[in-house]
Order: structure tokens, then C-alpha cells, then sequence
């Protein structure tokens, strides 16, 4: 469902994404999430959002990662050291900062 701090723009990317979703089979409450989270992503890059994470605004864009670490994070490469930073900041795991992405791994399976 497009936002009220979307502008035309975004509200036609997020039917367009949407749509590209159903079309590829998702159902209507994944293609939802998946097309607001790609125009939140995209907006968080482009300076449009105020509560922007660090991993959204540096990591790469949906439409340039093409699907890679989608779905199934278990695959060969999984998520990012960044991309476990932040979960385990998410849940306040002590020692963070310091641990590598294996430890970090260990410690947010716990």
C-alpha cells in the first residue's frame, strides 16, 4: 500500500514492482512487502527518508543486486558482516564490535 511521504514517483515504482512480483508468482501479500521494501530502500538512498539504517544507504540498490541474498540466506555467501552488525546491534548482543562474521553468525543463532 503506497504511503502518504511517497511521491508519484515512488507510488509507480511500488505498482510496478508489486505487479513484476505477482507476475513472477509471489502472492499479494509478498509482492506488498517486496515492493514497499524496495521503494523504502530506494528512497532511504536517494536522501528522500529521515530514519534510513546505515545498511540501506550503503548497501547496493534492489534493482542492482538483481536477487542476490533474497529469499533462502542460507546459500554459500548468506548475509553480509554489515548485514549481521546490524541484526545483532537489533538485538543488542554485547561485544559486537568487536566479533568477527563467523562469531557474529554464532552469536545471533543462539
Amino acid at each position: 500500500m503506497p504511503q502518504q511521504a511517497w511521491s508519484s514517483k515512488r507510488e509507480r515504482q511500488y505498482e510496478h514492482v508489486k505487479d513484476s512480483a505477482k507476475d513472477r508468482g509471489a502472492g499479494e501479500g509478498r509482492a506488498k512487502e517486496i515492493a514497499a521494501r524496495t521503494v523504502n530502500k530506494n528512497r532511504a538512498q536517494s536522501g528522500e527518508s529521515d530514519q534510513a539504517s546505515p545498511e540501506s544507504v550503503k548497501d547496493k540498490s534492489p534493482q542492482q543486486r538483481g536477487g542476490q541474498r533474497s529469499g533462502n540466506r542460507t546459500g554459500p555467501k548468506g548475509q553480509t558482516k554489515q548485514e549481521l552488525y546490524g541484526e545483532a546491534r537489533r538485538r543488542n548482543i554485547k561485544g559486537r564490535s568487536s566479533m568477527t562474521k563467523s562469531e557474529l553468525e554464532r552469536a545471533l543463532s543462539k
